[in-house]
């Protein structure tokens, strides 16, 4: 069991050791990151929840309807509703990078148990195929959604349309990274990749972006 959690909490641990450590933060940061890493954690079980009832319940079957709203809509947004009331509502935001971390933060804390459970049910074998991709989209649309609200926190005159691209950008990628896995079965590399490698360019331009933006 310790093996499967270390295994499942690494590249967690990594990726956001990777965002944070771009920059350096003081204390009360650095508590404000743990916490929301830890609400992440917590997010798992109320989502699953909700998830688990409406396939019960029969609701979603059509793949594209699972993809884009049982976990594109549904996981991103509490994780957006989240983030805005427990980072950008309280915390201090004196760069817009600080979204970011936040973001990934809060993602990589749901990211983490969910592979913690997901590793338990299907062994350690599972571990790199999981960090390269479920773990690494989570952190990434975590860049996505603490771009945006990073720079509606400093930009206020452009807070609505920041706030709402911080969460539009998220479900959307998110959405369509689950219909890859729908469509293309047990071929999804092939689709999966390219769209990763996408992702993985889009949330590091953001990053770059940000830093320009800060300076």
């Amino acid at each position: 069991m310790f093996a499967i959690i270390t295994a499942a909490m690494a590249p967690g641990m990594a990726l956001l050791s990777y965002f944070y450590l771009r920059n350096y933060y003081g204390t009360n940061t650095n508590r404000l990151v743990f916490r929301t890493f830890l609400i992440g954690v917590l997010l798992v079980f109320p989502v699953m929840v909700l998830q688990y009832a409406f396939i019960v319940e029969g609701y979603f079957e059509e793949p594209i309807w699972r993809a884009f709203f049982l976990y594109g809509f549904t996981e991103e947004f509490f994780k957006w509703f989240l983030l805005y009331f427990v980072a950008y509502q309280h915390a201090v935001f004196t760069r817009r990078y600080d979204g970011i971390v936040y973001g990934v933060s809060l993602s990589l804390g749901f990211a983490s148990l969910e592979n913690v459970f997901y590793l338990i049910a299907n062994g350690l074998e599972t571990a790199i195929g999981r960090a390269l991709l479920p773990v690494s989209s989570h952190a990434l649309f975590g860049v996505l959604m603490g771009y945006y609200m990073g720079r509606a926190k400093i930009e206020p005159r452009q807070k609505a349309r920041h706030l709402t691209l911080s969460l539009f950008f998220p479900i959307v990628l998110h959405s369509i990274y689950d219909l890859i896995l729908v469509i293309f079965d047990m071929y999804f590399l092939i689709g999966m990749i390219p769209f990763m490698l996408v992702l993985w360019w889009l949330a590091l331009k953001k990053v770059k972006r940000a830093h320009q933006l800060d300076q």
